[in-house]
Formats: structure tokens, C-alpha cells, sequence
């Protein structure tokens, strides 16, 4: 074992034990629950969420047909981001992967970094989709305080998740199937309707629709490009699939798998459902606000059409949270095993799940309902802008450890992973560079750029935060210190 392996060694335990045994005290006492079939419905659950339900509304109305494009090039950058973890994946699967990669090849305060800022990104997502479930619910039951619907979900899918893992794989699988059922319904009826030309909207439904209303860029490339940010915002969480990787049955041969399958999920529930829709329906008759499946639905005359989209969309919110509290507890857990978080979080219940992790999360989303019940619907979105910014980070930091991976390799320092992602380097190279321009974009929008100041506050108190874990305790960074010199040499 080379002295770099035996620092990698000695982060991923937490201890500076330099034993081989050390990499997998951080794993230790996990079940490994999550078989095939769940690990499969988590990656295309993922995949699908309230993003493309709700929010390609707006974003038609920005960008008309010419979102159909910007969906197929961000999923496209997704993929590179999800085939460079895959390699880091089946090099060392571990749980709360994108942290300890972060640790590994970039160093110990860019592991604390992204361990916290994920953990962040989940509890503000989990805030947003527990107020955005509320809100459904109404749609149903407007009698019932939206206070008290999310509260109520708060606490079943906390009660979920305190269970077991296996308990939670169970449960998201039939979220995501039921969000996958009702996309491949959506279009298979509306390719019946282009095809045969039934229903109110058989005489306007056309390919045409495409390109005959001021074309495929009614509002220019520059408008279309402006909607990349909330496109990103729609992907966030197919990174989930890497959280999974220390409560997977079998990683070797779940994970390749779910990560392959993501470029045809990609191009049936976002470009083919975008692309079906469109040709259903004119641009045109979309507007901000309102779920163009709800629109679609409604333009086509199916009886309860809009009760069902309102479904799967409540299906699709709840499913966010379930991940949400799942991933916290990891996270938290995996900080904890490096010293970046308390000891507490180290803890697993009788159940073996990171029960206090969750509980805190939770109580951090119990918050957000309580906010959210006072705050503007403005502040809502500044919520999930939030969240974006700090998968963009994650997205960043997980391409970063795949170049200075590809190096190590290449220099013989660390073993070849049996899952290496095409092109090598190459391809996270150019998704680094759509990252930092998708960056740049939310700063020139000037609703969106509040998330960056929130950013750079978040920034600024980790920073504060590691000044203050390194004098108390300065054997946390002491023992990582000399790893990225090792690996540059």
C-alpha cells in the first residue's frame, strides 16, 4: 500500500489508524437494504420530480418550444455528472459519497464544505416541497389549514424513515412509480391524439405546434438559455442514486445499472413528455404557475384530468421530502465519522438508520412549514433557488474529485475503478464549464442572484464553523493536510 493509500485510508475512518480496516469504520453498522429494484425506482424517481411537473410551465413561457432543447443539454451535462460518480462510486461505494470524495482528493475542509452544504440543500428542499404538498392537498380539501396537512406529512414521512431503510426503499419505489406510470400515460395519450386525432384537442394538435408560432425560439436563445437554471433545478437529486451506495445490496452491479438507464429516462420523461405536450398544445397557451400537464390534460377533455396530475404532483413532492430526511441522516452520519459534525450523529438506532440525524433535519424542515405558512409566495421560490445553488456546488465537487481521480490513476497512485466514466476527464471538464455558465446565470438574473447572496452567507459561517472545529479539535484537518500534496506529486 502506497503512503497516499494509506491517507485515504485514514480519512474515510475518521482516526489516523493508517490500517486498511480503517476505510470502512465510517460504513459500519448500515444495513444493507436497498436491492435492485429500489435502488432502480430511487435513480428514476430522482430523475423526475415537482421541477418538470410545475415549473416547466414558466419556463415554456419564457422559452417555448426551444425548452425541449435546453432539457436534452442539461441532461446531457447530468449524465457526465452521473457516469464521473459512478466511477468514484465503484472505486470506493460508500454512503455520503460526495463528501467523503470532496475529503479524499480535494481536502478535509472541502469535504466539510460539501457534507454540510448538501445537508443544507436537502432541508430547504424539504421546507419547500412540505409547504408545496400542503398546498395540493388543498386543492382537494381547501378547508384544512395548510399548517396542519404539512405537519401531518412531516411526521409520517419522519416515522418512515426512523423505521428502517428498507422501509424507505419500499416507500419511494411506489412514489416513483407512480410518478413514472402517470408521464408514460401522459404520452401515450398524447401520441394518440397526434396520431388519431381524437378528443377537443385532435384538430390543432400538430408537430408543427414546434416551430409555426414564432418558431422554435420564440423569444430568442438568449431567453431560452436564461431557463437553464430552473432546468437544473428540475435534475437536482439523480445524484441520490450515490447516497445509496453504502445500504446497497449489491453496488457493483445496482449502481452501473441505474446510472446507464438515466440517459433513456432523460429523453422519455423530459424530452419526450416536453416534446409530446408541445405538439399537443400550443406554446402559446401555457402560462407561469400552472403545471402544462394540468393544462394539457384539461385542453384533451379528460374527466378529472387535472385531480390526477394534482396527484402525482403531491406524489412527486412528498417524494422529495422522503429522500430528503433519507440523505440528511447520512450525511450527517458520514460528517460526524470525520470529526465535521458532533460525535452524536454517529449514533444508528436499534433499527440501524442515523436516527438523530434525521430527528434534527426534521426539526430544521418543521421550521420551513412554519415559515412558509407566514412568509410570501415569493420567499418560496427563493427557497428552491437556494437549493439549487447548493447541488450546483455538489454537481461542481463531484466532477473536481473525478479529474484529480483520473490523475491519481494515471499516475498508478490509486486502483482503476471497474466503472470508468467515457471520455475520461474530457466530459467533466466541459460539465464543469456548463456548471460555472449556469452560475453566471443565475447572477445576471436578478431574482434568481438572492440565492448567491445567501451562498456566500452560508460560505462565510462554514468558514467561521472550520476555524472553530480545527482550534478545538486540530487533529481534523492535521491528518488530511499532507493528502492533496501527496496526490499532486
Amino acid at each position: 500500500m502506497t503512503s497516499a493509500q494509506v491517507d485515504t485510508s485514514e480519512k474515510d475512518s475518521g482516526k489516523a489508524t493508517g490500517s486498511s480496516e480503517a476505510s470502512e469504520a465510517s460504513e459500519e453498522g448500515y444495513e444493507r437494504g436497498l436491492g435492485s429494484r429500489q435502488v432502480q425506482m430511487i435513480a428514476i424517481g430522482g430523475a423526475i420530480g415537482v421541477g418538470l411537473f410545475l415549473g416547466a410551465g414558466a419556463n415554456i413561457a419564457k422559452a417555448g418550444p426551444s425548452l425541449i432543447l435546453m432539457y436534452a443539454l442539461a441532461g446531457a451535462i447530468v449524465f457526465f455528472i452521473m457516469r464521473a460518480l459512478g466511477e468514484l462510486l465503484l472505486y470506493r461505494p460508500v454512503s455520503g459519497s460526495f463528501a467523503e470524495y470532496s475529503r479524499e482528493f480535494l481536502g478535509p475542509f472541502f469535504g466539510y464544505f460539501t457534507g454540510w452544504t448538501y445537508w443544507l440543500m436537502w432541508v430547504v428542499t424539504g421546507m419547500a416541497e412540505l409547504t408545496a404538498a400542503a398546498i395540493y392537498v388543498n386543492y382537494w380539501f381547501p378547508s384544512v389549514p395548510q399548517w396542519v396537512t404539512a405537519l401531518v406529512f412531516l411526521v409520517i414521512l419522519f416515522g418512515v424513515n426512523l423505521i428502517s431503510v428498507k422501509v424507505f426503499g419500499e416507500l419511494e419505489f411506489w412514489f416513483s412509480m407512480v410518478k413514472v406510470t402517470a408521464l408514460i400515460g401522459m404520452i401515450v395519450i398524447g401520441l394518440g391524439v397526434l396520431t388519431f386525432g381524437f378528443s377537443s384537442a385532435g384538430d390543432t394538435a400538430s408537430v408543427a405546434n414546434l416551430y409555426q408560432f414564432d418558431g422554435f425560439f420564440p423569444k430568442g436563445v438568449g431567453s431560452s438559455l436564461m431557463t437553464l437554471q430552473g432546468v437544473m433545478f428540475a435534475y437536482l437529486a439523480v445524484e441520490l442514486v450515490g447516497v445509496t451506495a453504502g445500504e446497497s445490496e449489491n453496488p457493483e452491479k445496482t449502481l452501473p445499472k441505474a446510472i446507464n438507464t438515466l440517459p433513456w429516462r432523460i429523453a422519455l420523461f423530459y424530452v419526450g413528455a416536453l416534446t409530446v405536450i408541445l405538439c399537443v398544445v400550443k406554446w402559446t397557451e401555457f402560462a407561469p404557475g400552472v403545471s402544462p400537464f394540468v393544462a394539457a390534460f384539461a385542453k384533451i377533455g379528460i374527466p378529472a384530468g387535472a385531480g390526477i396530475v394534482n396527484f402525482v404532483v403531491l406524489t412527486a413532492a412528498l417524494s422529495s421530502c422522503n429522500s430528503g430526511m433519507y440523505s440528511t441522516g447520512r450525511m450527517l452520519r458520514n460528517l460526524a465519522d470525520s470529526g465535521e459534525a458532533p460525535a452524536v450523529f454517529r449514533k444508528l438506532s436499534a433499527s440501524k438508520t442515523p436516527a438523530f440525524g434525521i430527528t434534527v433535519s426534521v426539526l430544521f424542515m418543521g421550521i420551513g412549514v412554519v415559515l412558509n405558512y407566514v412568509v410570501p409566495e415569493k420567499a418560496f421560490g427563493y427557497v428552491t433557488s437556494v437549493a439549487t445553488a447548493a447541488g450546483i456546488w455538489t454537481w461542481l465537487m463531484i466532477l473536481i474529485s473525478h479529474v484529480l481521480y483520473r490523475r491519481a490513476v494515471e499516475a498508478g497512485r490509486l486502483p482503476a475503478s471497474s466503472f470508468p466514466a467515457p471520455g475520461g476527464a474530457v466530459c467533466s471538464w466541459i460539465a464543469i464549464a456548463f456548471l460555472l455558465f449556469v452560475t453566471c446565470l443565475i447572477a445576471y438574473d436578478a431574482d434568481s442572484r438572492v440565492c448567491l447572496y445567501v451562498m456566500a452567507g452560508w460560505a462565510a459561517a462554514l468558514g467561521v464553523g472550520w476555524l472553530v472545529l480545527k482550534n478545538r479539535n486540530p487533529e481534523v484537518a492535521a491528518r488530511h493536510e499532507t493528502a492533496p500534496l501527496e496526490k499532486a506529486n
